[in-house]
């Protein structure tokens, strides 16, 4: 499973990088926004961290606008992936810039009908959001599991690109059902290696070895 990093902080995104936990990122404009940064130079930024898909999100409505923004920024770096919502107008876009073999990722998706047609007009992603549906009390990693199967069954290859990651369990699931992809926060992937058994096993150990007084 790819891990995807959902953020625009360079720093965070680096170090994850660092340690060989970034196979790409997505982004936002209202989240780069609030960094005060321009835009495209955050995204040509975060770009030469990963050289996996960096999405970068059109602000368009209307299909045409989207297309137009959507080459705009791929023109930022080659591993730029567009990211478009999922409607008629969305998958219209989508459906353009597949043809032009431009990577996308079709995001807001909460129901299987909705990643069909996704996956029906060359999507290089679809982006179910987990978190979102929990918080109305529906399942997310139901969600999950339905796609997993339509992919499957006919043998499209949209990745599936688990998104609004909130915790830890969320991403352990989403590797059960079999979700391609997840994009979580820096603070969620650091996470995943937190236990309270290793930290007192750690400890433990630690204080065995300096008992010894020898050294490596």
């Amino acid at each position: 499973m790819k891990f995807f990093i959902d953020s625009a902080d360079i720093d965070a995104i680096s170090e994850l990088a660092d340690i060989g936990l970034v196979d790409g990122v997505t982004t936002n404009p209202s989240i780069i926004a609030k960094s005060g940064r321009d835009f495209k130079e955050v995204i040509a930024e975060i770009c030469k961290l990963t050289p996996g898909h960096v999405s970068a999100e059109v602000v368009a409505t209307k299909a045409e606008d989207m297309i137009t923004e959507g080459r705009i920024l791929r023109k930022i770096a080659d591993n730029v992936c567009v990211k478009l919502p999922l409607t008629m107008d969305g998958l219209k876009a989508c459906n353009t810039l597949s043809k032009e073999e431009v990577p996308t990722n079709v995001t807001l998706c909460f129901s299987p009908n909705q990643a069909l047609l996704a996956a029906k007009v060359g999507a290089t992603y679809i982006s179910p959001f987990i978190g979102r549906l929990d918080d109305i009390t529906l399942d997310g990693l139901e969600l999950i599991e339905d796609i997993r199967t339509i992919y499957d069954n006919y043998g499209f290859e949209t990745e599936i690109l688990a998104a609004s990651i909130r915790n830890v369990n969320h991403v352990k699931d989403c590797a059960l059902v079999g979700a391609d992809v997840i994009t979580a926060p820096p603070g969620v992937v650091k996470s995943l290696a937190n236990h309270v058994l290793t930290d007192k096993g750690l400890a433990a150990f630690l204080k065995d070895w300096e008992g010894t007084g020898q050294s490596i």
